[in-house]
């Protein structure tokens, strides 16, 4: 198990449903380390956004939001929390009308320049930091100690979500399928694995079996 002293950052990257949240909060409880879910803030401003009655295809519009929203950012990996301007939303965010517009704010750059930004301050001050995401690896925490890309079958990731979420596994994989395609084609920060990242195809394998090969992993780099 890697010590418990001193600076370290874990990037976890990789598309929805391959297990990035459950086993990234595991590994950093096991670390005593912070937790950092950047998908959660992305999910925060477009909550605001709708909150706001924004329309998606205004940029300039969506960053101003993004820029005055005053995000709450709790960061331990037992009770990650977050909120909009006192509000908390942590519910809210992972409702079907959010899931289906965070794409088009992610895509905005101004709003990923914002929230990187953000995202690279919580990971200077928490020192030990396991940050999930889709750019971690490659764009927040290029020097990270540890960079690992999870991946899933199509299936397999469609079946986790739609049994988190209690919907339709068909319409779910659909859903899937558009928001990968979006995120991995968007001009400003892709969803994609860095060179130097360590791919888990987390099919077939159970979260503490994934847990286990991290924490190895980590005993290595930290060694």
């Amino acid at each position: 198990m890697a010590g418990h002293s001193g600076q370290l950052v874990v990037a976890v990257d990789g598309p929805s449903g391959s297990g990035k949240s459950t086993i990234s909060r595991r590994v950093a409880q096991a670390l005593d380390a912070r937790y950092l879910d950047t998908g959660a803030m992305y999910r925060a401003v477009t909550w605001a956004v709708l909150r706001d009655n924004v329309d998606l295809a205004d940029a300039e519009k969506i960053h101003a939001v993004a820029a005055s929203a005053a995000l709450g950012i709790g960061t331990d990996p037992a009770e990650p929390h977050i909120s909009v301007d006192g509000v908390g939303v942590d519910r809210e965010i992972r409702g079907t009308e959010v899931t289906q517009a965070v794409s088009a704010v992610s895509a905005v750059p101004a709003v990923r320049a914002l929230l990187v930004a953000l995202q690279r301050d919580i990971i200077a001050e928490a020192g030990r930091i396991v940050v999930e995401g889709r750019d971690i690896g490659t764009v927040v925490a290029p020097g990270a100690d540890l960079k690992v890309y999870l991946t899933a079958s199509a299936d397999e990731r469609a079946r986790r979500r739609s049994t988190e979420n209690a919907t339709n596994q068909a319409a779910t994989a659909a859903d899937l399928a558009r928001r990968d395609r979006l995120d991995s084609t968007r001009a400003a920060d892709p969803l994609r694995q860095a060179d130097d990242a360590v791919v888990l195809d987390t099919t077939a394998l159970g979260i503490d079996e994934v847990v286990e090969r991290l924490q190895r992993m980590l005993d290595k780099v930290t060694a």
